[in-house]
């Protein structure tokens, strides 16, 4: 089916209209190829996680881990050293990969989908599925689904000074390794750099405003990454940015305990916000929660008729592997015929969201941690296991990896599962499995084998180490 145009006028009606094309371009599978689409994308065409997000900076990381290993050889038998970082290799390496992913995306979206117009400007709401392209036209459409991610948050005083400051954007393309990087947050993007920058050879100073760093883990893991980080990175902590200037090459920042820190290089860490702000949600009927987010409910809709939402510009969970399954949920709903009658539709799965940071050592955490299990009035019991522990934790020569157990002592079911340490992100998915189907410790621990000696023996004799009732 083609678009519409009205006669004499700039309004084309399509029968569907995106925003935004990361996990949004996924939602076009072949029950679309009938129906005309409306997509918008005012910068990188697939979104933050593959230019900007997830995918690249994981690039980075696997070479600072070699790096990593190299410097860390001694304590295996092993003297190494690096003889050199080649920066502008290792950005190659990652975008001329990545790069042409996104120009081919986008060449198969404009010549490819003769049923997709692709169109590179802002797309803002004027009205009940009017969107207008910002070039005049105005589009309208019978279902919209909005997936305009999010961006970096930056703090007017940076923003108004006039110094050179980077994000997540543009840290990665820098023009050459820098000397000395100030990481303004203490979040898991400033985690992953820190970790990146510092592997490779930078001096990194990290610059928080609380106790400790990755505050939304559970205490422990947050203490342990903590203190473990004190000792790679020079970590501020407790101390507010309260200026910052240029001086010559250099970026020199105030802080409130009266010192300064100076860098050839400012990554503005702090968290990122979502678009929905930009989208004139009101003039579309369009309600936002009071961080800014759109609303949506277990269906993906928002309170206006017609319109969806997904990923971070909706969610409270920025990952990616959220977005995509939200994406899949809104895939099947926009096609059904009824708005209000959502018999059969998809809903959203948000029980237990895992998350990762792929820092120096990796995290990984699902579900509850140690003090909201508590707060919920949950009887729990607690193990804590090191990698040190177990046969492989012995081969790693591990002296800061753990894995942390949550269960609920009456019926042996887990509640949380948080692992800092080698390759966390994945020793962590049978905990994920567990919570996710409702296997009890026990099954888990003794229901299957665990293949000896590798590394995640951890995680069974963590869940054999719990006293259960």
């Amino acid at each position: 089916m083609s678009a519409t145009q009205d006669t004499g006028s700039d309004v084309q009606h399509f029968d569907l209209a995106i925003i935004g094309t990361g996990s949004g371009n996924s939602i076009l599978d072949e029950r679309f190829d009938g129906l005309s689409v409306a997509m918008f994308e005012e910068s990188i065409f697939g979104g933050t996680c593959i230019n900007v997000g997830c995918i690249p900076t994981k690039m980075f990381v696997y070479a600072a881990e070699v790096a990593r290993a190299v410097t860390t050889a001694s304590k295996y038998g092993i003297d190494a050293h690096i003889d050199t970082v080649r920066w502008t290799d290792i950005v190659d390496r990652v975008f001329g990969r990545i790069d042409p992913i996104a120009d081919g995306g986008e060449k198969y979206r404009r010549e490819g989908s003769p049923n997709v117009t692709l169109f590179s400007s802002h797309a803002r709401f004027v009205g009940p599925r009017r969107i207008d392209t910002g070039d005049g036209r105005v589009v309208t459409a019978d279902r919209v689904v909005v997936a305009s991610g999010s961006r970096a948050t930056v703090p007017d005083f940076v923003r108004d000074s006039g110094v050179t400051f980077h994000t997540n954007n543009d840290i990665m393309r820098l023009p050459s390794l820098p000397e000395r990087l100030i990481v303004l947050g203490s979040g898991y993007i400033a985690a992953e750099f820190a970790h990146v920058f510092s592997a490779l050879g930078s001096h990194v100073t990290v610059l928080a405003r609380k106790e400790r760093l990755l505050r939304k883990s559970d205490l422990e893991i947050s203490q342990q990454f903590t203190r473990l980080a004190q000792d790679k990175w020079d970590v501020r902590l407790s101390v507010d940015a309260t200026g910052v200037r240029q001086d010559g090459d250099d970026v020199v920042m105030s802080l409130s305990d009266g010192t300064e820190v100076r860098g050839d290089a400012l990554l503005v860490a702090i968290g990122r916000a979502p678009n929905a702000d930009r989208l004139g949600a009101d003039e579309a009927g369009i309600d936002l929660h009071d961080d800014g987010r759109i609303a949506v409910d277990e269906f993906g809709r928002t309170s206006a008729e017609g319109v969806f939402a997904l990923g971070d510009v909706s969610s409270p969970y920025q990952l990616k592997h959220v977005a995509n399954a939200e994406a899949r949920v809104v895939q099947e709903n926009v096609l059904q015929p009824s708005w209000d009658d959502t018999t059969g539709w998809k809903r959203f799965d948000h029980r237990y969201v895992p998350s990762a940071v792929f820092t120096d050592p990796m995290i990984a955490e699902v579900g509850l941690t140690e003090q909201e299990a508590r707060d919920q009035g949950y009887d729990i019991a607690v193990k804590v296991q090191k990698y040190a522990d177990v046969a492989y934790g012995w081969a790693m020569e591990d002296d800061e990896g753990l894995c942390k157990v949550i269960a609920d002592r009456a019926t042996g079911r887990l509640l949380g599962a948080h692992i800092i340490g080698e390759q966390a992100p994945t020793v962590i998915q049978p905990l994920i499995q567990a919570l996710t189907f409702g296997q009890s410790v026990r099954d888990v621990a003794r229901g299957q084998y665990w293949i000896h000696p590798a590394l995640p023996e951890v995680v069974e004799n963590a869940l054999l180490g719990l006293d259960l009732d």
